[in-house]
């Protein structure tokens, strides 16, 4: 929860109508891996990775937000930085 992670700058966040998804910054579409579509909470904890929140400010924010227990929230959170991370879109500040 003390962790504090930063946005890739290879990313871009948009929003299009109902859906917000993240694309990675390509030089030609052919090399473009993928398209990650985020539900609102999940664009919510996006705007939320800044570099200098950790992750409990986050789960505190999104508590406080939506009505969420803080046990769901870690659950959530982690499931989400996980697969984040693994799409390189998100890394711990050192």
């Amino acid at each position: 929860m003390a962790a504090v992670l930063k946005k890739s700058e290879n990313v871009v966040f948009r929003k299009i109508e109902n859906e917000y998804i993240l694309v990675p910054i390509k030089s030609h579409a052919a090399e473009l891996d993928y398209i990650y579509t985020l539900n609102e909470v999940g664009a919510r904890v996006w705007e939320l990775i800044d570099g200098a929140r950790t992750v409990g400010d986050i789960r505190d924010i999104i508590c406080s937000e939506y009505e969420v227990t803080p046990e769901t929230a870690v659950a959530d959170l982690d499931a989400l930085l996980a697969e984040l991370a693994e799409l390189s879109t998100v890394a711990m500040v050192a």
